[in-house]
């Protein structure tokens, strides 16, 4: 009869063995640096989501001031563009709202842009659209929100408006509003009212809990002379 060795004393000494003080801690690292590396990504998407989404609201609103551009001349089609007085005490005359222009559906020509505020901290409610209106506040189902039944603008947006004459052969040099050009044998006279203008609006929003307005978008193109 061949006797085997007992070895279940042993065995169940090792089976009752837990982790040790060391093993725990090592456990409880491995945890939490899987947590922090969730919560971090998690971070990094929302930022991420946040950016898109604000850069996408941005350029439709700078977007939405060139379509409403479109319909307008340059200067004023009744009063123009011109120049009182002579020398160097000659001023402008028709840059900017016309006297009587108080009201948004007043503003008719490019120079009247020139730095309005569409929104918070400007001359006019905004954020605007393309016909004047303005851009509402809608809830997540994208039902729009009112007060007394009038739509509240777009919280926290708001448009800037730059219009600058330029050079007619460098775009990127800009000049004086009363300046003229004097004819000479190389290039010919050009009057007050005859300079390309380039536009350029800003697109700002503010975070909550924040006093600044933080640029998002910003979209220039040239109006050429006609």
């Amino acid at each position: 009869m061949t006797i085997v060795p007992s070895f279940s004393g042993r065995a169940r000494g090792v089976a009752r063995r837990g982790f040790t003080l060391l093993e725990a801690m090592l456990a409880l690292i491995i945890i939490a640096v899987g947590v922090l590396a969730f919560v971090d990504a998690q971070a990094a998407f929302t930022r991420s989501n946040n950016w898109s989404s604000h850069a996408a609201t941005g350029m439709l609103l700078a977007n939405e001031v060139r379509e409403m551009t479109t319909r307008f001349p340059r200067h004023d089609r009744v009063t123009g563009l011109s120049l009182q007085g002579s020398g160097s005490g000659a001023s402008v005359v028709g840059w900017g709202p016309e006297t009587g222009e108080t009201d948004l559906d007043d503003l008719d020509d490019l120079d009247d842009l020139d730095g309005m505020i569409f929104g918070s901290g400007g001359q006019f409610a905004g954020p605007i659209d393309a016909f004047g209106g303005i851009v509402p506040q809608t809830d997540l189902d994208g039902v729009v929100v009112t007060d007394n039944g009038q739509p509240l603008p777009l919280v926290a947006w708001r448009q800037r408006v730059t219009v600058e004459k330029v050079d007619p052969y460098n775009f990127s040099q800009t000049r004086a509003v009363a300046y003229t050009q004097a004819a000479t044998s190389q290039v010919p006279a050009i009057g007050v009212d005859a300079f390309p203008l380039r536009i350029t609006v800003v697109v700002e929003h503010q975070e909550s809990n924040s006093t600044q307005w933080d640029e998002v978008t910003r979209l220039t193109w040239i109006v050429p002379a006609q």
